[in-house]
């Protein structure tokens, strides 16, 4: 289920709704008034910057240690 956090750009006031509520939400009230932010999505985005420095990290120290263990063995 997608999350959402809805804010009205005059008052500033916050809502945090799901796919169901965000649909009933906006048979209310019109959607030029409030900005929409998909949290599921920026999660998942947050998540895959994580991993992606991760496996950068990792992939410089197998560089490393595989320069290292090439030293020692061979000089």
């Amino acid at each position: 289920m997608t999350n959402y956090k809805i804010t009205n750009k005059k008052s500033k006031t916050t809502y945090f709704l799901n796919e169901e509520e965000l649909t009933n939400f906006f048979k209310k009230n019109k959607v030029q008034n409030y900005d929409i932010i998909n949290l599921t999505e920026q999660k998942r985005i947050k998540r895959n910057k994580i991993l992606d420095t991760i496996s950068i990290v990792s992939f410089f120290a197998a560089t490393v240690l595989s320069t290292i263990l090439i030293i020692e063995n061979y000089y």
